[in-house]
């Protein structure tokens, strides 16, 4: 606790990367120690820098801002993946080479020091190929898939540090002019969202991408198969943001959105294989070809199981995406109110 006292006193007075007495300290500090450094740090700095604006009510002329986001999305499901099985729907399976384009649209509202609304448009790519793995049972499988997701979503947001832009007084070469730094800020989130998938695979007989939806590929609607499944589902974004302020107009930043979503059939798969002759006669040689391209190097691995069931063809655990952005962010501070002039006589 003592160390842990020093080291605040010590990160208030002075800038911790150019703080020696501050880095003797944490590396002397264990595992457990720096863990709860941090939690403290979590509340602690929060309150701290939320008295940093030069005005008591600063932080209401940067309450509306517009923001810009571009980066990359990867998908986080059945298809593609490591090397390895036991990994896929986490973070940690994401195929880089598969990473697609993300755009978003939103409007952040500040409703207090602390805490943000923020409501976007987002548009993603996600695609999943099982070629790129050489865990043997996908690889085999040799299914793909991509698809466009628009969403639409809300969330809370809580931010670790609030905004300081400028200076407390006009007057040039003052003391004052150091507050003229770039602020950061810190932001963790939460919300709710809903967007719209229309998964397409690639013909092995054709190379051409063929919408999955009408196809049935395990059987959706027949005898035995699950029911047909919806192209508009929920989500649940979360994550962590960054923003640097650069002015009283702009701020740029970065932002990781994990969702967690309630369906499992952004790319198709979901259960099993279903049986390929009754596939051809409801929905013809289309059908039965996307929904087994299998290589053949298991023998029977998409046959039926000795009961008579479908084989494997992915897991019943929720598709998940995710992306990583670049955001732009421009305020709108409101307008100043003419002052006049009254006479005293």
């Amino acid at each position: 606790m003592v160390k842990l006292f020093l080291l605040y006193l010590s990160f208030l007075k002075s800038d911790l990367k150019k703080n020696y007495f501050v880095s003797f300290i944490l590396l002397s500090m264990d595992k457990r120690q720096i863990l709860y450094f941090f939690i403290f740090s979590t509340f602690f700095i929060q309150n701290f820098y939320s008295q940093n604006f030069t005005r008591p009510n600063d932080w209401k002329k940067y309450r509306k801002e517009l923001t810009f986001q571009g980066g990359a999305s990867a998908f986080l499901g059945d298809l593609g993946g490591l090397n390895k099985i036991g990994t896929d729907f986490s973070p940690v399976d994401v195929e880089f080479a598969l990473t697609r384009p993300a755009f978003s649209l939103g409007y952040r509202y500040k409703l207090a020091k602390n805490f943000n609304w923020h409501t976007s448009f987002n548009y993603l790519l996600v695609a999943g190929d099982d070629k790129l793995t050489t865990e043997p049972y996908r690889n085999n499988r040799n299914l793909n898939f991509k698809s466009n997701i628009f969403e639409f979503a809300t969330r809370l947001e809580v931010s670790f540090f609030n905004s300081k832009v400028g200076h407390r007084y006009g007057i040039k070469k003052t003391l004052s002019r150091r507050h003229k730094g770039k602020s950061h800020e810190f932001i963790g989130f939460i919300g709710i969202g809903g967007f719209y998938f229309n998964p397409k695979g690639r013909n092995p007989s054709t190379g051409q991408f063929e919408k999955l939806y009408p196809l049935h590929t395990e059987g959706q609607g027949l005898p035995g198969g699950p029911a047909q499944y919806k192209r508009i589902a929920l989500s649940i974004p979360m994550g962590l943001g960054w923003r640097m302020i650069l002015n009283k107009l702009w701020c740029v930043g970065l932002e990781l959105n994990y969702r967690k979503t309630f369906t499992d059939y952004i790319d198709d798969v979901h259960g099993t294989y279903y049986d390929k002759t009754a596939l051809f006669d409801a929905y013809g040689a289309k059908s039965v070809a996307l929904a087994d391209p299998s290589l053949g190097n298991i023998p029977n691995a998409t046959a039926p199981n000795g009961d008579g069931t479908g084989a494997q063809r992915g897991d019943k655990e929720n598709d998940s995406y995710m992306s990583i952005q670049v955001t732009v962010g421009r305020f709108f501070p409101p307008k100043r109110k003419k002052t006049r002039l009254r006479s005293k006589f």
